[in-house]
């Protein structure tokens, strides 16, 4: 019997790419959801007519949506086997969700993530801070951890039941690292699958500001030194 895979989406003001999204998402996947999160525009509206699950959560936060997602899957009867998180602005190419799930079918790994290879990213696709930001965090969980993460990529799956050990706290920018640092800190065996991406559709909420990305680098690091000194 294949396991069952849950995606969830957070999304504040997709409206633009959301569809598409939801739309290249591989038929292996047994339910979509979204988490508008406090969106002003047509998010909701555009995800339900494609076939998702929308919920709402109107505090602010890349966490607080995530969040929303598992809470929702906590109350269903049939939990699934695999937890897969993307984003809704179309930067990533969720037709590559089949192989990001496939170490865990096959292979058992507890634990991936998309790695954003330099060779398949199109141009402009990441700013500096974004690529600056991801190359001192891995080196820092390399320093650290002998971790072998080369990128926090947001598009990522994992176990159900191993999403849940994490007991994952992060309301905002630290939702990705957190889980990355917490993976290595319970021994998960994880694992890294290279993946395209894209402009994204519209301008970023964290990259594509000053206080964004600042923001970001803060908490993301933040994140790192609490578990070097724990």
């Amino acid at each position: 019997m294949s396991e069952k895979i849950i995606v969830i989406i957070p999304a504040f003001n997709e409206e633009a790419s959301i569809g598409k999204v939801i739309q290249e998402i591989p038929e292996i996947v047994s339910e979509i959801i979204v988490v508008s999160n406090n969106s002003t525009d047509s998010t909701a509206e555009v995800a339900k007519n494609a076939g998702a699950t929308v919920l709402f959560e109107v505090k602010k936060g890349y966490g607080y949506a995530c969040l929303k997602g598992m809470d929702y899957i906590s109350e269903k009867s049939e939990k699934p086997s695999i937890i897969v998180f993307l984003d809704g602005d179309y930067s990533d190419y969720p037709a590559e969700l089949s192989k990001l799930v496939a170490p865990i079918q096959e292979d058992n790994y507890d634990f991936v993530v998309g790695s954003r290879v330099s060779k398949w990213r199109e141009k402009g696709s990441m700013t500096f801070p974004q690529r600056f930001g991801n190359g001192l965090a891995t080196f820092l969980m390399k320093l650290f951890f002998n971790a072998n993460f080369t990128d926090l990529g947001p598009f990522r799956a994992i176990k159900y039941n191993k999403l849940l050990q994490l007991n994952m706290q992060d309301k905002t920018y630290g939702w990705t690292v957190e889980m990355q640092l917490k993976a290595i800190k319970q021994n998960f065996t994880y694992i890294e699958v290279p993946v395209h991406y894209k402009n994204r559709i519209g301008v970023s909420k964290v990259s594509g500001t000053i206080k964004g990305a600042i923001f970001a680098g803060i908490k993301i690091l933040g994140w790192i030194f609490k578990y070097s000194f724990k």
